[in-house]
C-alpha cells in the first residue's frame, strides 16, 4: 500500500480523512496493517478494532506515538489520536469493515500486477498443507503465506495486506467455526486455486452434521471465478454436490489425480500426478498424515505450472508437531495446537510409528463436538489402546471420557499444571511423549514446562518461521 495516499486509503476503505499524515513521511502510504499498538512499527497502519477485553480504537495514539503511519478508527476515538503530534488519521463507524474493504483492493491491484491466490481449508491440517505448498512454490516463484494462524476475518486480510506488490503467489489458510464465514473469506482472498484438505467432525456443536460441515467448507468452491480450480480429497462424496462444471477439479489421495505410490525402503516420495508423470521428492518429514498434506500441496502447485522434484524442505508452524529431545532420551511431540478426532488419531499413529520405546499419550479436551463428544472419546481411547499406547493421561473435563476405551496404564487430570506435575513422575528414560489436545485446554503449559530441560541437540519436525508472530488472530 506504499503507493496509496492517504485519500485514496480513506476512500477505499469507507472512512473520513481526518487528517492527513505529516510531510516529512517518507512514503505516501503504509507498509502494512496491523491491530496490535504494540507491535505497531514505523509506516503501518493501525486499524483499532474493538475486543472482548478492550477496544483497540483507545490506543490509537500509543500507536501514532511508535511511529505508525497512521490509524483507522472509530469515530469517537478519532478526537483522542488528533492529539498526537503525527500520522494520518481516519475515522469509520465499523473498522472491521474499513479492514475488510482494504483488503479486497489491495488484492485487486496484486491481480492486476500478476499476483496469483492459493485459499486452503479443510477440518485438520490446512496450516500444514499451507507451509508444505509455501516451500514447494517458494523454490520457483516469490510466495508470501499467511503466517501461522492468520485465517479469519481479521487476520486473512491482514495476510493480505502484508503482501508486497511484486508477490508471484500469495498463499492463504481459511478457518470457520459457522456456515458463511469460508464464503466471507472467498470474497476478499478471490483465489485463483481453492484447496479443501479434507471434511471431519470439526464444530459439530455448531453445525451439527457431517455434510453440514462440507457444505460450509464448500463455500471455497462456490466463490471460485469461472476457470479457477478446485483441489479436494478424491475419497470425500460430501464434496461431490458441490462441485462446479465451469471450475477445474483437481483430486489427491489414491486413486485420484495426484496419488503416492508405495515406498520403497530407502527411496524417497514418489507421486504420480497428472497424465501418470512420476515426481520424485525428499521430504523433510515422514508423518502419514503430512504425507497425504503433501499431495494437496503438490496438486494445488500443479494447477499453477510448478511441478516439485528432489529435496524439500518444510520448516512447519509451531506446536504442530515439534519434536524435542529431553533429558534422559526422552522425545516430546508437542502437537498441542489443536484437536479434533481426525487429528488426534493421526497424532497416536505418529506416536505409534516412531517411539522406540514406551509410549506416553497425553491428550486433552477436543471441544466444540456437540452431543457426540462422549462417544468420540472413548473411540480415541479405542484407537491408543489399539495403537500400542502405553500411558495415557487425559486433561479436562471430556477427556476422561478416553478411558473407557482404554486399556493400559490411565490418569486423568483436570488441567495443565496438573498434567505437567504428574507427567514428571510417570516418565522413564527413552519415553516418547505425545502432547495434544484443544487450544482452549491449554496443553502447550505441559510442553513448555517439559522443554525446559531439552538439550541443546533438540530435534525440530516443526517450528515457527523467523518471519512468522508468535500468535495471531486466528482459528482452528
Amino acid at each position: 500500500m506504499r503507493d496509496w495516499d492517504a485519500s485514496h486509503i480513506a476512500g477505499v476503505a469507507g472512512a473520513l480523512l481526518v487528517r492527513e499524515p505529516s510531510s516529512s513521511t517518507a512514503e505516501p502510504g503504509p507498509r502494512g496493517a496491523t491491530i496490535d499498538s504494540r507491535r505497531a512499527a514505523a509506516g503501518e497502519l493501525f486499524i483499532g478494532l474493538p475486543g472482548q477485553r478492550s477496544d483497540g480504537g483507545s490506543y490509537a495514539r500509543q500507536a501514532l506515538e511508535a511511529g505508525a503511519w497512521g490509524v483507522l478508527v472509530a469515530p469517537e476515538h478519532a478526537a483522542a489520536a488528533e492529539t498526537s503530534t503525527a500520522g494520518a488519521v481516519l475515522a469509520h463507524p465499523v473498522p472491521l469493515a474499513g479492514l475488510t474493504a482494504l483488503a479486497r483492493a489491495w488484492r485487486q491491484e496484486l491481480g492486476a500486477c500478476g499476483t496469483r491466490v492459493v485459499a486452503i481449508t479443510g477440518s485438520t491440517g490446512k496450516t500444514s498443507t499451507k507451509d508444505i505448498l509455501a516451500a514447494i512454490l517458494s523454490a520457483e516463484l516469490r510466495t508470501v503465506s499467511s503466517p501461522e494462524n492468520f485465517n479469519t476475518e481479521i487476520g486473512l486480510p491482514l495476510a493480505v495486506l502484508a503482501a508486497p506488490p511484486d508477490t508471484e503467489v500469495l498463499v492463504l489458510e481459511m478457518a470457520m467455526r459457522g456456515a458463511g464465514q469460508i464464503a466471507e473469506l472467498t470474497a476478499i482472498a478471490q483465489p485463483d486455486v481453492g484447496v479443501i484438505v479434507n471434511v471431519g467432525p470439526v464444530h459439530l456443536e455448531l453445525l451439527g452434521t457431517l455434510e453440514a460441515i462440507a457444505a460450509a467448507k464448500a463455500e471455497l468452491i462456490a466463490g471460485l471465478e469461472q476457470g479457477a480450480t478446485a483441489v479436494i480429497p478424491v475419497d470425500e462424496p460430501l464434496l461431490r454436490p458441490h462441485l462446479r462444471a465451469d471450475v477445474r477439479t483437481v483430486t489427491f489421495g489414491a486413486g485420484g489425480d495426484f496419488a503416492l505410490e508405495p515406498r520403497r525402503p530407502g527411496a524417497g516420495v514418489e507421486i504420480v500426478g497428472a497424465a501418470d508423470a512420476r515426481i520424485t521428492l525428499e521430504p523433510s518429514f515422514r508423518e502419514r498424515h503430512n504425507l497425504r498434506n503433501l499431495l494437496a500441496a503438490v496438486a494445488a502447485a500443479g494447477a499453477l505450472g510448478v511441478t516439485p522434484h528432489g529435496a524439500l524442505q518444510v520448516r512447519f508452524s509451531r506446536l504442530r508437531g515439534e519434536r524435542l529431545a529431553l533429558e534422559d532420551g526422552v522425545v516430546l511431540i508437542n502437537d498441542c495446537y489443536n484437536a479434533n478426532p481426525m487429528s488426534m488419531r493421526a497424532a497416536i499413529d505418529e506416536l505409534a510409528e516412531t517411539a522406540p520405546a514406551r509410549r506416553v499419550a497425553v491428550l486433552g479436551d477436543m471441544l466444540e463436538l456437540g452431543p457426540d463428544a462422549p462417544r468420540l472419546h472413548r473411540e480415541i481411547g479405542e484407537h491408543a489402546a489399539a495403537r500400542g499406547v502405553d500411558v495415557l493421561l487425559t486433561v479436562g473435563t471430556l477427556a476422561p471420557e478416553m478411558r473407557a476405551g482404554f486399556t493400559g496404564e490411565a490418569h486423568s487430570v483436570s488441567d495443565a499444571p496438573a498434567a505437567a506435575e504428574l507427567l514428571r513422575t510417570l516418565l522413564r528414560p527413552r519415553d516418547t511423549v505425545l502432547v495434544k489436545g484443544s487450544r482452549g485446554i491449554g496443553l502447550e503449559r505441559v510442553a513448555e514446562e517439559l522443554g525446559g530441560g531439552a538439550q541443546p541437540g533438540r530435534e525440530h519436525r516443526g517450528g515457527a518461521s523467523p518471519l512468522q508472530p508468535s500468535a495471531g488472530p486466528g482459528r482452528p
